[in-house]
């Protein structure tokens, strides 16, 4: 353990599973005391089992990512339990069966942009009035994708909200970043195994086709436990001069 976050809280959206799991792990091991945020309470109990077998380190809140309230509550009970909250990491998120705009309907439009996109932004907005009155301020990683990079790497309604992500990220940077004591930063992972790829029942044709052209089918796998080492690093103090980055960790998919 190189304590890396010692003295450090922080919450982690999406913590009941994948890479939110993992991330929540790794910050635990570096020092941290994490607020585990999912809407799956199955999934929250089994992490909290996991890494905080003694329940020092971590507590728990059912959190809906699309529900404003839940995600000024998970704030609220954060702050309630640990007096401050240094490090939030925007990490739930969904898919949208790589469905093309034709075949996009509103009801899953809106889900995805809900999820993916509007509450991150507010559990961003959230967070930064308490990291304001830090005297370190705060730190904010955001899951993106290279889906975000590019346009045929998910449906029309994922690469939106990824796109989207970015910009929040870039924004918060430029502003608090600059003028505050506020890191934003995002990681953009590409093909990791997690339980999301199982949503994917009903994939588009044409979207198939035009991830298959870039060679999504054979692009190389990735872990969890890989996309937390990066976390850790924005998350830590190694990166301080770190601020409004995309971290691509793909390897080398779109380097081809």
């Amino acid at each position: 353990m190189a304590d890396l976050l010692k003295g450090k809280i922080a919450i982690v959206t999406g913590a009941g599973s994948g890479m939110g799991r993992q991330i929540s792990e790794l910050f635990v091991k570096e020092g941290a005391k994490v607020m585990l945020a999912d809407i799956n309470p199955d999934g929250l109990k089994q992490t909290a089992a996991e890494i905080d077998a003694k329940g020092d380190a971590t507590s728990t809140v059912i959190t809906n990512v699309a529900k404003e309230a839940d995600i000024v509550n998970m704030v609220k009970q954060t702050i309630d339990t640990y007096s401050k909250v240094d490090i939030l990491v925007n990490n739930a998120g969904i898919v949208d069966n790589i469905k093309t705009v034709e075949n996009m309907t509103d009801d899953v439009w809106d889900r995805v942009l809900a999820i993916n996109l509007t509450g991150p932004f507010k559990a961003a907005r959230e967070v930064i009035k308490y990291m304001l009155q830090q005297k370190d301020g705060g730190n904010i990683i955001n899951m993106a994708s290279v889906g975000g990079l590019f346009g045929s790497r998910g449906g029309v309604a994922y690469t939106a909200t990824k796109h989207g992500i970015i910009g929040l990220t870039k924004n918060i940077a430029a502003t608090y970043g600059i003028y505050h004591h506020i890191r934003s930063n995002a990681i953009a992972p590409g093909n990791i195994a997690t339980n999301i790829q199982k949503t994917i029942n009903d994939p588009d044709e044409l979207g198939m086709k035009a991830m298959s052209a870039i060679g999504g089918m054979t692009a190389p796998g990735g872990k969890p436990e890989q996309i937390a080492q990066v976390a850790l690093f924005l998350a830590s103090d190694q990166s301080k001069f770190v601020n409004g980055a995309v971290i691509t960790a793909d390897g080398g998919w779109t380097a081809m």
